[in-house]
């Protein structure tokens, strides 16, 4: 029985299992209820007193061995699993792993903060639950304007007996000139990117949330030569050089004199389609002179300086660049129509 003990020591000391099948197949081997140390105590219990004392710090240094060399196997197979060590088959190809993407709006407005960078505009931001006076009073909206109904504004009562109180969900990120206006000097010279909220009906053309990019610029001699170049290098750098632009008078309380501005249809190319409703020019943003009333309210002294102002929806823009017809895709998180921008990572 010495030999075979000495024997097996040998055996357990040279072993050397590659993974973790056979380090469990080495465990089942010598510890097991059915393996050789289990077998050699049972063969101990007969044997004469005199023999017991001599071979039994044998056995137990066996089954010491074998029991350290199953922790070490363990820990070694696992290490190599995680390590990627010779145990696995480098020959084999490898796994491919999932890679995400940025979302369309976020890489649409990425690329818009960019070109208004390059002209020397900063990215000014603010709160999306606002009070009446930087969501509307400070823009020259009347008491009576449509947009403080409730079919426009969501808004939200602080106190049943206090309308004055409400607050809204913004419905435009102009809110945010105001306090950049409010809190500084000028010149300013600033975009303003964020969500905004309005109460319409969801359908492929309107959302009842969704995102802006506004822009403001107030300083001494500012004109509406300056806005109009200003907005026909965005066009050319976003869309491409040959775009064509145009501008068509407009009104909103903000700005005066107002415009909207129609670019040629990316799509069709002018020649007409259902996007541009076969016009070949679709309208993309808003913008004008600020009113000398806002610039008033905002602590600007008109009398000194002029500025003026743009706004845009960002899911537009973004429907023209990638040909998406519904926005809604925008706002649901299917992966498969997420999946389609992995490529267009900036």
């Amino acid at each position: 029985m010495r030999e075979k003990i000495q024997a097996y020591l040998e055996e357990i000391n040279a072993s050397s299992p590659a993974s973790a099948e056979e380090a469990e197949q080495f465990r089942i081997r010598f510890l097991g209820r059915k393996g050789i140390i289990p077998a050699l105590f049972e063969t101990f219990k007969s044997l004469p007193p005199e023999e017991k004392k001599e071979l039994g710090k044998s056995l137990n240094q066996l089954k010491q061995a074998a029991s350290e060399k199953v922790n070490q196997l363990k820990n070694g197979t696992s290490r190599s699993a995680a390590q990627g060590t010779p145990s696995l088959d480098l020959s084999l190809p490898g796994e491919p792993s999932p890679v995400g993407g940025r979302h369309p709006i976020s890489l649409v407005e990425k690329e818009i903060t960019g070109i208004f960078s390059r002209l020397g505009f900063s990215v000014a931001e603010g709160p999306e639950i606002e009070d009446d006076w930087h969501n509307f009073s400070a823009l020259n909206f009347p008491a009576e304007h449509p947009a403080r109904d409730m079919q426009d504004t969501f808004f939200i009562r602080r106190d049943p007996n206090d309308t004055s109180a409400d607050m809204a969900l913004r419905t435009h990120t102009s809110s945010v000139q105001v306090r950049l206006m409010e809190q500084g000097k000028p010149p300013f010279r600033a975009i303003m990117p964020g969500r905004v909220y309005r109460n319409e009906a969801i359908s492929a053309r309107a959302h009842c949330f969704f995102h802006q990019v506004e822009g403001l610029y107030v300083d001494e001699g500012v004109s509406f030569a300056d806005l109009k170049q200003t907005l026909f290098y965005f066009v050319q750098e976003l869309f491409g050089v040959g775009t064509k632009v145009r501008f068509r008078p407009s009104y909103f309380p903000f700005t005066e004199p107002s415009a909207e501005m129609d670019i040629s249809c990316s799509i069709c190319q002018g020649d007409g389609c259902a996007m541009c409703k076969h016009t070949g020019w679709v309208e993309i943003l808003g913008c004008g002179m600020v009113d000398p009333n806002v610039l008033s309210n905002c602590g600007v002294d008109p009398a000194r300086y002029t500025g003026f102002a743009f706004g845009m929806g960002i899911e537009r823009i973004t429907n023209l660049k990638y040909q998406v017809k519904d926005l809604r895709l925008f706002s649901e998180n299917d992966v498969r129509f997420l999946a389609q921008f992995q490529s267009e990572i900036i």
